[in-house]
């Protein structure tokens, strides 16, 4: 298919971009709104006049001329949400959606987003225009050299670095007060100042994959050696030496995977040109600020650098089909340089219309256009940043330094090892500990305190009252469920589970539980999702009627993956030794009854997660038998505790066995309560069968028999009482009890009526 193109925009990366497009195959014609003096000599390339900010012109114009695909080149467009125009018409943009691109229109969105996705960044606080006095007090108190960022578009002049805490002052009265920067002063991000050498990475993403360019460096200042007035760039060069293999590794595992990962769980997936700026600390590279489209002037280095035979426009098309990992992109050996020329004067008042001569260019040198028009035949300058040293104007300004990093580069002061720069954050350990310590004491219970903090956690076993106890433990996990958690950011739910599983191996044998403790394992402490699982176990301990009196946080850098973590739990119970579960004189024709379960609980997760892969529905998607929820918010349904339902029957001796329906189903766990020689049946007609494991079998076309020894199908907790009481135990339990089956002589579990699970 031969596509036509529009870009909009008027620079230099505009023009960098059509020249690289013109030479694809799969172009037909580019169209550059509005376009400069180079763009309009481009072969393929026109440049047309568009109203400036009116999307519908566009859209009108785009569907006139039947434009395939659409390049915004600046910030403005996409931040006020050009993508939706093209897309209701059915026009891929190359670009993120006005969601998106709030990581470069609200730096105190990207901030939060930072923080909540742990990317390194500087420490920072934001403040609103009328919380100025709180913001004064802050760079008072807060310890460091701070930068001032006004959080909204500002044209590239939103920051500030204050030498002292008056000149910090004094910008805050500028920003806030007198609103020097207007509408994007509305909010204010002050952060750390970092110190270390810059880089910059632009990386195609189309949602999931992610894929950088080579590092460039920037060249801000006006004059050579960085100094005077900062502009919109001097020149970039690429690659950048400073960025190693190992610092591009870093980057590329701790920020710019995350980002897009985060993005897309968050309900905005970013599609288009990621351009992170970083500072490479003594601690490692940090994000400085993200952009959302091609940055300008590295995109001018970077087209050069692209192999001949990588196609720009078949990357671009890529990341709007979302197919962005079935690409190639290949970068050719050496370096690229682009210098500006500005016109004298800039980034000041300069005079415009000065004719611009090109001499024949050397090999391998391109000279693209910014701030530049087309008078008659001439090309004249129309703006402050202009183009490369063979072509001459009146009053040219240019660096003759750029790429000198390059040559002398900034060292990366070597880092002075802590355990916080391996990775482990002894502040964030103690933070954890404050936020939880009254989900724990909510736990208290006869024998315990349930207070944590110390060494471990003590149980007078006497206070319960208990005349001959026998103590019983059980440990457990939360298994591969913990993966839906992570994809649907719910995560008390875990912990609840985690209790679960170890308590309700306790009831089974009798016995009570007394205390619990667990087990966090983690990369990168995330304080409010470790203090929301253990929120989760609370409950499951409030639920089952244990304390939690203790537990382990491990940070363990490199053991896992970005926000991944790991869960586990211990328990102890007690019970009257002669109450001890399963009895020994269960025998054939005592009565099996169920008790319902909650939903999966925590088992057959590696088979459930499969099944919704192949279900053509995400965790997302409304649940199927539950619309008012989404379908990971319904698998995640924690797993019921039987502790306070079963323990009247239990201490009244009324049951002879229970068996806890975990992995393995029915025919696995049924048996561990049977004397050995002795076996049963269970009608699987005798409940009524539930959605979700309808919803199960049917997607993922599994055997009855297959569901039957991997979920709990419904009953979660089987109990063998004697039919002379089974009246009793059925009043002792509240909610519904089924009688689905009876021991028998035969060894075996015997599934009779699997056909009702089909209907």
């Amino acid at each position: 298919m031969a596509h036509r193109i529009l870009i909009l925009g008027a620079g230099g990366r505009e023009h960098a971009l059509a020249w690289k497009l013109s030479r694809s195959d799969l172009v037909e014609r580019i169209y550059v709104a509005p376009g400069n003096g180079g763009t309009a000599r481009e072969t393929k390339t026109t440049n047309v006049a568009l109203p400036e900010g009116d999307f519908q012109a566009a859209v009108q114009f785009a569907l006139a001329e039947k434009i395939t695909l659409v390049l915004p080149g600046p910030e403005q467009p996409l931040v006020d949400g050009v993508e939706t125009y093209f897309r209701k018409v059915g026009i891929p943009v190359f670009g993120p959606t006005a969601l998106a691109a709030r990581m470069e229109g609200s730096k105190v969105f990207a901030k939060q987003f930072m923080e909540r996705h742990s990317i390194p960044t500087a420490a920072f606080r934001s403040f609103s225009a009328s919380e100025y006095a709180q913001a004064v007090e802050y760079v008072k108190t807060c310890g460091f050299k701070v930068v001032l960022k006004a959080s909204g578009l500002a044209g590239g002049k939103g920051v500030l670095i204050p030498e002292t805490t008056e000149e910090a002052i004094s910008g805050l009265q500028e920003i806030m007060v007198d609103n020097v920067f207007g509408a994007a002063g509305s909010e204010v991000v002050i952060e750390e100042l970092l110190s270390g050498p810059e880089i910059s990475v632009l990386a195609f993403s189309d949602g999931y994959t992610v894929t950088p360019l080579p590092a460039a460096q920037d060249h801000k200042r006006i004059g050579e050696g960085d100094t005077g007035l900062n502009t919109g760039g001097m020149g970039a060069y690429a690659p950048a030496p400073i960025a190693t293999p190992e610092i591009m590794q870093r980057v590329m595992k701790e920020t710019l995977q995350r980002t897009i990962t985060g993005m897309r769980r968050e309900g905005f997936p970013f599609v288009g040109m990621l351009f992170t700026g970083f500072m490479l600390t003594p601690n490692g590279p940090k994000v400085l600020e993200y952009n959302v489209r091609f940055g300008d002037p590295e995109t001018e280095a970077l087209m050069l650098l692209l192999s001949d035979d990588t196609d720009l426009a078949s990357i671009l098309l890529a990341c709007v089909d979302r197919r962005l990992d079935a690409v190639q992109i290949d970068v050719r050996a050496g370096s690229a340089v682009s210098v500006i020329l500005a016109s004298q004067g800039y980034p000041g008042s300069y005079t415009k219309g000065h004719r611009i001569v090109v001499d024949e260019l050397p090999p391998n040198v391109v000279a693209f256009h910014a701030g530049t028009k087309l008078s008659g035949e001439d090309t004249v300058t129309s703006g402050g940043r202009c183009w490369l040293s063979p072509l001459s104007f009146e009053g040219k300004t240019f660096r003759r330094d750029i790429g000198r990093r390059a040559l002398h580069p900034e060292p990366v002061t070597t880092e002075s090892l802590t355990y916080a720069g391996a990775g482990v954050s002894v502040d964030a350990g103690n933070s954890l500990v404050e936020r939880i310590k009254p989900f724990v004491r909510a736990t208290r219970r006869s024998g315990t305190d349930a207070e944590i903090g110390g060494f471990g956690g003590a149980f007078d076993l006497k206070a319960t009252g208990y005349k001959d106890p026998v103590l019983v433990s059980g440990t457990d996990g939360v298994g591969t469920k913990l993966k839906v958690a992570l994809d649907c950011g719910i995560h008390d739910y875990v912990g609840i589970d985690l209790v679960a599983m170890s308590v309700n191996d306790l009831i089974v044998q009798g016995a009570e539980p007394l205390f619990f403790l667990d087990y966090f394992a983690c990369s990168k402490l995330n304080v409010d999702t470790a203090a929301s699982v253990v929120k989760g176990i609370a409950e499951g301990c409030k639920l089952s009627g244990c304390a939690l009196i203790g537990g382990e946080t491990a940070e363990m850098p490199g053991m896992y993956q970005g926000d991944e973590y790991d869960l586990a739990g211990f328990s102890v119970g007690a019970v009257e030794r002669n109450l001890i579960l399963p009895q020994p004189n269960i025998k054939p024709g005592d009565v099996l009854l169920g008790l319902p379960s909650s939903g999966a609980h925590s088992n057959g997760f590696s088979l459930i997660r499969k099944i919704v892969a192949v279900s053509g529905l995400t965790y997302d998607s409304p649940c199927p038998w539950s619309p008012s929820q989404n379908l990971g918010r319904a698998l995640l349904e924690p797993t019921k505790i039987y502790i306070k339902d079963l323990l009247p029957a239990v201490h009244a001796g009324l049951i002879k066995g229970m068996a806890n329906i975990t992995g393995g189903g029915f025919t696995e766990n049924v048996p561990r309560m049977l004397p050995k020689g002795l076996g049963c049946f269970i009608d699987a007609s005798s409940w009524h069968y539930p959605p979700l494991f309808q919803f199960l079998r049917k997607h993922g076309n599994v055997a009855p028999l297959e569901m039957a020894r991997t979920f709990n199908n419904g009953i979660g907790m089987v109990l063998a009482v004697d039919r002379a009481v089974l009246e009793q135990v059925r009043e002792s339990i509240p909610g519904d009890v089924y009688e689905i089956g009876e021991v028998t002589a035969q060894v075996g579990v015997e599934m009779r009526n699997l056909e009702a699970w089909m209907s």
